[in-house]
């Protein structure tokens, strides 16, 4: 076992630790604490409560990563913080375990970046490949798809869900679940359109230029939003528009879109 830990690191008996592991200088391992292999921690770390951290993670300096959810209602019991596997945690990030009352974990996926600053809070659910660049506050419970960017120093109500491939622009302030592929700016924040950018990176020309029929269906022609995504769901069969369309048809926070005409 290849370990590389700074003698003023301190390890609490109980942690679990992985091969080729490095620990940087006054950080600090509970003792309920699991760390995958191939893992970096830097300096002034902080690593506590029921927290499983997997494989090939970057965790830079000064990071609290698995305290007591900012909630008052906590009063303990068996609750979790699991992060997978190739992350990078910037400096000062802030990440809260789960509560019992919001389903008890806290979980971030694979291949994600959390920039400087950022908060994640209690029971929120992060996919794969998200990038949440600095500043960056989520209340708890949100839920946040595959591929979603997030624009610093934006602020995220509580229980908000982001969908897969979506964009939330710098300094928003976002109170509403926004669906797949699309983006949203603004404080309050509204869907300026489609992620173009992150569309074309990931999926068929022909995909989005059916998507953008169905964005102009949903959000810009002064229809009945509930109607046309019900037609869509009915008739059509791309993925992509009926991932969006039962996004919007299951929201409980409602979408973030200027309604035209008075509907």
């Amino acid at each position: 076992m290849k370990q590389n830990i700074h003698p003023t690191a301190i390890i609490e008996d109980g942690a679990i630790i992985g091969n080729n592991i490095s620990i940087g200088a006054f950080s600090y391992i509970g003792s309920k604490v699991i760390i995958g292999d191939n893992t970096t921690i830097l300096s002034h770390t902080l690593i506590e409560g029921d927290t499983i951290i997997g494989e090939n993670n970057r965790i830079f300096s000064h990071c609290v990563i698995g305290s007591i959810p900012q909630d008052l209602k906590f009063d303990g019991g068996d609750v979790k913080l699991i992060i997978g596997d190739n992350n990078t945690i910037r400096e000062f990030a802030f990440i809260n375990t789960g509560t019992i009352g919001g389903g008890s974990i806290t979980r971030i996926g694979n291949n994600n970046l959390l920039m400087g600053y950022v908060h994640i809070g209690h029971d929120i659910q992060i996919g794969n490949r998200c990038i949440i660049a600095n500043a960056t506050n989520l209340g708890g419970h949100i839920e946040i798809g595959d591929f979603v960017m997030i624009g610093a120093m934006s602020a995220i109500h509580q229980f908000v869900k982001l969908g897969d491939y979506s964009m939330l622009a710098g300094a928003s302030a976002l109170t509403q679940d926004l669906p797949p592929f699309c983006m949203a700016e603004g404080n309050r924040a509204i869907l300026r359109g489609l992620n173009l950018t992150g569309l074309r990176r990931n999926i068929s020309r022909d995909s989005i230029d059916i998507l953008k029929k169905a964005y102009r269906e949903l959000f810009e022609n002064g229809n009945s939003i509930k109607d046309v995504v019900d037609n869509l769901i009915k008739s059509n069969n791309n993925l992509e528009v009926i991932k969006i369309s039962k996004f919007i048809k299951n929201s409980k926070r409602g979408i973030p879109y200027q309604r035209k005409n008075n509907v």
